[in-house]
This record gives C-alpha cells, structure tokens and sequence, in this order.
C-alpha cells in the first residue's frame, strides 16, 4: 500500500490554511501548516514534503520571493502557486519562478484535489522510483509491467531467454533481473557484447583456448562459458554472431559442452543463456543470415523489451531514477528537479535512443543547470525544437497536451515564452486567438484579469 504523502500549506489565511488542510486529509494525505513564507523556508530546511501549497500574497516575504528562494537552494519538491489575484501576469510569473502550477482564489474543492494528484504523479518521489522498479528496470506502465510479469515468470526456472528490443532499452538490465531472481543469483553474471569484437577473439573469449592454439596462446585460458559456471551468461546482440560461430553456440546450448580452441576435449559446462538482439532474428532466420535451429534453442522464452516512444507514461518515473543516480556521483551540486515545460519536452520527444538517451540528456542538462532545476532551456535544441528552429511543426509538437490537465500547463508555458502575448501564444500553440481565448476561459486562465 502506498504511504501518505505529505503536504506543506503555506499561506497567512487561517480559514484557508484549516479548509484546505481537511480537505486534503480527506484525500488521505498527511498535512502540515505553515503561516507565512519565512517559516515555511526554515520548516522546509528540516523536513521533507512530497509537495507544497503556496499563497502569493502575504506579509513579508511574498510566495514569488519564497519559490525562488527555495529553488535556489534545490528544492525540488513540486510547488502550487494559489493566489485570490490570479492574472495571466501573475501565473506566468510563478511558473517563471519556479512554481509548477497556478491556481486562483476560492479554489473548486475538486479542481484542487485534481491537481494535488497530478503534481503529485508528475514527480515521482524516490521511492516511487522504488515501488516501479524490478532490479535497475524502472516503468510503471502496462507495457512494462507486462515485462515486469515476464521476468518474474521465467526467472526462477532453468530456460534460455531471448531478449529482443532496440539499442538503449536496457536489456543488459532485463537479463540480470532474470539473473538476481533466480537460483543462480549466487553465481557469476557475465556479460559479453557479441558486436564488439571480432570473430576469431569472440569465439576465443566464449569458449576459450589452449596453449599454441594460435600465435600468441601461450598458456590456456578458461572462456567466458566456463567463468560463468554456476551463473548466468548473457549473449549481447547475438543476431550479429557470423554463421560459422552460431554452429558452435548450437552445440553448446543443446550439449552443455565446451570445446576450447585448439582441443579436441569437450568440457561440461553449467551456465544459464540469456540473449539478447535488436535485430528480428525470424527475419534474420529468413534472409539466410541466422540459423533456424539455433533460433529455436533460444527463442524458448522471449521478452520483447519496448521502446521509450512506446511508453511515454513512464518518462516522469525514469527521469526521477536519472536524478536519483545524478544526486549520488554528484553530491555536492546535484541537479533538484525537472520544470513542467522540461517534462512536457522530454515527453514529446521520440527518443531514438531510447533510455540511455534520456540518461545521458538529464545529465547534459543537470551540468548545464547547475545543481538548480532543470529548465528547458538546458535541454538539446532538437528537444527544445524537434521541427527545426522556427518551424511551426516543431513548435506544435512541443505543445501537445494529451489531457486538460497538460493542455491548461501548456497553455500557461506557451503564454510564458510569448511574455503574455495572447497572439503569440496562440502562434506558438498552432491555434486561432479564438481558440485559445475559448480554452482559456475553461481553464479560469486569467479570470480576474
């Protein structure tokens, strides 16, 4: 069961401070009060919260003082901007600051739910990163729970496994979870990259050789079948395996045997194969370039692993687990958080290389951001601006909203960029001022204007 998160309002309305606290206990959320911003700063200090509500206006340091106070000093706990003054000036200057949402006075008691929920879904707290992770793999969508299920199946039983999925989807991860929950996660994990290395070195590594084998053999030498004995070997991209070494992998998987180069004597081996490719192998199969009898031996169990594009829901998770690893190497300047704009961008884009793209991204960013929230604007240009620079297709690709929820976001960043400016912003959301003027009457967006 999910724990309670905890909350922080902050605001000098008592009344306010005491409604909105029941509410949100009511939602099963653990809440704390804070009555004006320099307390809120000095309780923020000491304690951690999953997310904070936060009044603009209030004597003393005002909530636009206090958000960038408190990025400043890497926060980076999502932030609800709420104001009795709500403008389009002024939400566009909370999120400029560093808020993550906007809302105005007297709040709808179901709108403000709503949006606890979504910012508290948008950013992940670490141990959610905990609770949608099997080994190194994060992902809470159906695609990846799916795999998730896969792993969890085969791994305690003895069967070989095909591991099929595009170059940075992490199938060296997929292969040992396999390893650490099954019966050998006592014995070695050994990994080797089949595309890396020469034929005649790459059947020497596997198997092995003796002595004067060939020049430069001057003693034997035990392969990676043998070291991984009691353990688990993982054949990465193994559809690039020339056709005269798929024959011995053949005899290997069918006789559990060995035989070093330059002997003649086999050599009982205990070991699990996992493997792994990015190419089809059937189509491989069919083009003459795979062996159809090895294919067999290893598609016994196969996990198709999906791509990044595939499951965008679970880009908010991974970015989370990416600055979770960057705050460990980077502990005396670690990256606090990601924008909503930054999020949306990482989202739209289609990340040919898949996760360990968005790895290296964040960290490219996070050096950029230096140790202060990640920003679009320390993202790649091609994220930034997927259709080339000033293109409008790229432009509409950055704002696509897939919910209300995003939409409203997107309109805000959009007014954000455009400094207010409705026709801007509207040129920048691929809409007619009519639209947007319609979609933000929805939204409340500037009301009280």
């Amino acid at each position: 069961m999910t724990p309670p998160r905890r909350i922080l309002i902050v605001d000098d309305d008592r009344t306010f401070r005491l409604s909105t606290g029941e509410l949100l206990r009511q939602d099963g959320h653990e809440v704390e009060m804070a009555a004006d911003a320099a307390e809120a700063v000095a309780t923020l200090d000491q304690a951690r919260y999953d997310l904070v509500l936060l009044d603009m206006r209030m004597p003393g340091m005002d909530g636009l003082t206090a958000v960038e106070v408190l990025r400043k000093r890497g926060l980076g706990t999502p932030i609800l901007m709420i104001s009795g003054f709500g403008t389009i000036d002024t939400a566009v200057e909370s999120l400029h600051r560093g808020a993550d949402h906007f809302l105005s006075k007297p709040v709808d008691p179901d709108l403000l739910s709503a949006r606890v929920a979504e910012l508290l879904e948008r950013r992940p707290a670490e141990e959610r990163v905990r609770e949608g992770a099997l080994g190194s793999m994060v992902g809470h969508s159906s695609a990846m729970r799916e795999v998730f299920e896969a792993v969890r199946q085969v791994a305690p039983t003895e069967t070989t496994v095909l591991v099929q999925g595009e170059t940075g989807t992490g199938k060296e991860l997929l292969a040992r979870a396999v390893h650490d929950l099954s019966d050998r996660a006592g014995g070695p994990f050994v990994p080797v990259n089949c595309a890396g290395l020469a034929e005649g070195v790459l059947e020497s590594e596997l198997f092995g050789h003796v002595r004067g084998a060939f020049t430069g053999a001057v003693a034997d030498r035990e392969g990676l079948f043998a070291a991984a004995r009691g353990g688990t070997l993982f054949l990465d991209e193994v559809g690039d395996v020339s056709l005269a070494l798929q024959q011995r992998l053949l005899r290997v998987l069918q006789e559990r045997e060995v035989t070093p180069v330059g002997s003649s004597r086999a050599r009982k081996v205990d070991v699990r194969v996992v493997a792994a490719t990015h190419r089809d192998l059937r189509d491989e199969v069919a083009r003459g370039r795979f062996r159809e009898d090895l294919y067999y031996r290893l598609d016994i169990f196969r996990i198709d692993v999906p791509p990044l594009r595939a499951r965008r829901a679970d880009i908010p998770l991974l970015v989370e687990a990416a600055l979770v690893r960057l705050r460990e190497r980077s502990p005396r300047d670690p990256p606090s958080a990601v924008s909503p704009l930054a999020m949306r961008l990482l989202r739209a884009h289609d990340w040919p290389g898949n996760v360990r793209e968005l790895f290296a991204v964040l960290e490219s960013a996070a050096i950029r951001a230096r140790g202060l929230r990640i920003e679009g604007q320390h993202l790649p240009a091609a994220i930034r601006d997927p259709g080339g620079e000033g293109g409008d297709g790229g432009r509409e690709s950055r704002y696509q909203a897939s919910s209300d929820a995003d939409e409203r976001a997107a309109i805000l960043a959009a007014l954000d960029e455009a400094a207010g400016s409705r026709s801007r912003a509207a040129e920048l959301l691929g809409m007619s001022r009519t639209t947007l003027w319609r979609r933000m009457r929805d939204f409340g967006i500037g009301e009280e204007e």
